[in-house]
This record gives structure tokens, sequence and C-alpha cells, in this order.
């Protein structure tokens, strides 16, 4: 396969759509068998393996794809339908294109499938150096391809009007998620967006009347995007978000704080503690307590997470007055904040100075290398006000004795995945109630194909689950101890 033919995800996706026609499918009953005649063109594939493949698996290719209802006139999400149709291939198509695509081998990866390894050598192929890159550019491609990866479902919104409601008929007790971009004041007393999720639960057997909100548990989530503190936004992180909200039954704060190199650190940090203080005051709103606030965040927004867990229950005054007059505004603000409940830092940054081991062993080739991670460096800490390694910086530095209980989540292919672990076993050592949680043959970032690869879409539901769990445990020895 030339260099020509995996110039861009369109030349990808066109090739794809045209080999599979998958265009056709939902007319052609009696498709030909150049329908599936993929080894005739750019794979070295025995005919007979493919046949053994079908027979083992019952299905046709056709068949198999058709099951996951593509849905071709889906253009904005094109890439979601791709990519997940690419797991229906059988095994010895996906090891081909792999092949064709100097992709990794199983022998490398030992917990990952196929179809991941597929996805993993087409990044490989298609990505372009950061340091080539403007910022701006960078941010649109994320965006742009982080929304065409979601499924389509979870952009449609819970609609009060009478012809919604009349499409989806949904049973007494069926739930259904809202979310709303408000505009609320950052750090520097300039515009913030967050964008708040709700559960809503029908009162009725048809979906007439206005659904009622719905939060037993009292609690109320505050989301941190990743993105190397430079990239992200809220609708790159609007799948996730959803699915929290969804299984959980929690509101779900998410936060659009300012991105470096514009706005170097520690803007994202106080931003976040704005957004923070503002729900603290709004909980009410949210059906919430606010004693029951909880953190998140992935990558940059993880260790987001962690600096916050730190900085609201013991905010270090010298480490705030590096900032001036701003850090001291900020540090009023943080103590009279209430406590957060709990964290789920997601493969976070605890530690921007120490290799460990998973610096060497996973930086190159995956979604996150070394060079991504020394591009994202220079544009939040080149011109920041504080030293390179500062508290405010590195979550490690500062004091943890006091974190909220907290579930840890790390990546196995991760570049970060020691820093996670390290971060884990610092606060154990302080008798803090922690749960690691290690998702094997994950890259970075994994929570991006939780809609197109069906076991990390498992995983990802079970990460939530397990929070969910995690928390109620929390709440329910609170009311022993207090009763």
């Amino acid at each position: 396969m030339s260099n020509s033919t995996v110039l861009s995800v369109n030349t990808l996706l066109n090739k794809a759509v045209k080999t599979l026609n998958l265009m056709s499918f939902g007319q052609d009953k009696n498709p030909k068998s150049t329908d599936i005649n993929i080894s005739a063109e750019i794979m070295d594939i025995d005919e007979s393996a493919l046949q053994d493949s079908r027979e083992d698996k019952g299905l046709s290719i056709k068949e198999k794809i058709l099951e996951h209802h593509l849905m071709t006139n889906y253009q904005p999400h094109l890439l979601h339908y791709a990519i997940k149709s690419f797991g229906c291939l059988p095994t010895p198509i996906l090891e081909s294109l792999i092949k064709c695509l100097d992709g990794p081998t199983s022998k490398q990866y030992l917990h990952v499938d196929a179809h991941l390894r597929l996805i993993l050598a087409v990044n490989s192929k298609l990505k372009t150096p950061l340091q080539l890159i403007e910022m701006s550019e960078l941010r649109k491609r994320f965006a742009t391809d982080a929304v065409a990866m979601q499924a389509p479902k979870v952009w449609q919104q819970a609609s009060d009007n009478l012809l919604s409601n009349l499409k989806q008929f949904h049973k007494k007790g069926d739930s259904a998620i809202s979310w709303q971009d408000r505009t609320i004041a950052n750090a520097d007393d300039g515009d913030m967006t967050i964008r708040c999720y709700q559960n809503e639960t029908s009162d009725n057997g048809f979906g007439f009347k206005k659904e009622q909100t719905s939060n037993p548990d009292e609690t109320v989530l505050l989301f941190f995007h990743g993105g190397g503190f430079c990239i992200g936004d809220l609708n790159t992180h609007h799948e996730f978000c959803h699915a929290i909200c969804e299984q959980t039954g929690w509101p779900v704060i998410s936060v659009d704080y300012r991105l470096a190199p514009e706005h170097p650190a520690p803007a994202a940090v106080r931003d976040c503690i704005s957004a923070y203080a503002w729900l603290a005051e709004h909980c009410e709103e949210f059906g919430a307590l606010p004693s029951r606030i909880v953190l998140a965040g992935d990558s940059a927004g993880g260790g987001l997470s962690t600096l916050m867990a730190q900085q609201i229950i013991t905010p270090n005054k010298e480490a705030w007055l590096d900032l001036g007059d701003e850090g001291q505004k900020t540090f009023d603000i943080l103590q009279g904040l209430p406590h957060p409940m709990a964290q789920m830092p997601l493969y976070p940054v605890t530690d921007i100075e120490t290799d460990y081991p998973s610096w060497e062993l996973y930086g190159e080739g995956l979604l996150l290398d070394h060079a991504d991670v020394a591009i994202f460096d220079a544009a939040c800490l080149e011109n920041s006000p504080l030293p390179r390694q500062h508290i405010l910086t590195s979550p490690m530095l500062g004091d943890n004795r006091q974190v909220c209980p907290s579930y840890v989540v790390a990546a196995e292919l991760d570049v970060l995945r020691d820093e996670a672990f390290a971060y884990a076993d610092q606060l154990k050592s302080y008798g803090i109630a922690v749960q690691t949680h290690t998702v094997l043959g994950a890259p970075h970032g994994f929570i991006h194909f939780m809609s197109v690869h069906q076991r990390l879409g498992q995983e990802t539901q079970h990460i939530i689950t397990g929070f969910a769990n995690f928390v109620r445990e929390i709440i329910k020895t609170r009311a022993l101890l207090s009763a």
C-alpha cells in the first residue's frame, strides 16, 4: 500500500466505504462476491481463510455490518460508523490491513485486539507532528475528529416538544439526558462556559408531560476535559459526560476552562476553582448538596482534578502568593469552599518531571507520544509566571495527606500510566481510601473510543459504574457514622 492511500482521514474512509460498498448494502439484497473482494485490491489474504472466518462467525461481512445498523446518511458521524464497522470484519482481514499499515502485532500488545490495533495503525499513519501544526488548527482537528467518533444518539437533546416526544414514546421510568450551556465568570472575571447535564425521568407512559429531574444520591459531578491543557472543549468530551449522567443519574457540569499557550499555567486550575465555587453556590438547582460534589477529569483534566482535590482541602498560601494579587484572590476563595466528596482522575497528569518506566515503554507509536507531551508541556509552562517545578503545576509535589477518597483509572498502554500508579500509591500511604482500576490493552485517551470499540465501551461503562458504587459507599459510610 502506498503512502498516498493514507494521507488523510477522508482518503481512508473513502477507501473503506468503496471497498465494503457500505452505501449500497441497504439497497442490494443480492450483493455480488465483488462486494467483499478486499483481498484482490489491497491485501494478501487466502480466500479459504476468509471463508473459514465467515463460517466460524456464522454471518457474512455484509450481515455483520448491517447488524450495527450503519446509517451512512449521518455524514457528521461517518468516522463513528466507519471505525465501528472495521470491528465487524473477520480477524484475517483486520490483520492484513494492519500489516499493510505496518501496525503493531498481537505479540507487541498482548491485550489489544485486531480492531484496536488497526485504529492505532491508522492513527500512526495519519498523525502529523504537532510542531508542524498551529495550535488553533490542532484544536479544530481534534474537535472535529472527537465529535465525529461520538454516537449520534448522544447529540439528541431531550425535548419538551410534542413531536419529539411522539417519536420517542418513552415508557414510565425511562430517562433522557438534557443539557444546557451556561455562562459564568472565570478566574479573571471574564466569561466562561459550562455545560450542565441532567437526567430526566418520564412520569407518564407517553412522554407528553414535562419530565421530572431526579437525583436520589444528591450528588453532582464537576468534569474537566483533557487535551494537554491546550486542546479539547465541551464538545470533545460530550459523549463521556452524557454517559456519566445517564448511568449514574447525577447531574454533570463540564468546564470549558481557558487553554494554553494563550493562558499558561495555572490559568486552567484557577478557572476550575471558579467553576467549583459557582457549583457550590448553585448545588440546589441540581438537587445536590454542597458536601456531595465529586470531581472527575481525563489526562490534563485528571491532573486538574487532583490539584483541585488537594488545594480545596489543604490550600497552600505560599504557593498561591507566588501569583501575587491574583493568587491571593484565589486563595481567599479556596478557604470558603466545601470539600469534594470524591474524585475520579482518568490517566491523569500528576508528575511533570519524573521519568517513570511507562515513559520509555509507551512513548512512541501510540495516541500520546514523547513529542506530544513536549509540545503541550512547553505551551503550558514556558510563559507561566510559576517555576517549572511548582505545587500548582505538579500535584505530586503538594500536600496530598488529606485528599478526598479517590478512584484512580490508568490505561495500560500509556506514557502516563506509572504516574497514575505513583499518585494512587502516595494517597494509600497516607491512609486515604483509594481504588485503582487499570484498563488492560487501552491507550491514553481511550474514552474517546467508547462507542466505536466494543471492549473499550464496556470498560468505560464499568469504570463509571465502579465510581458510582465507590461514591455511594462513601455516602452510606458517612450516614452510618453520623447516625
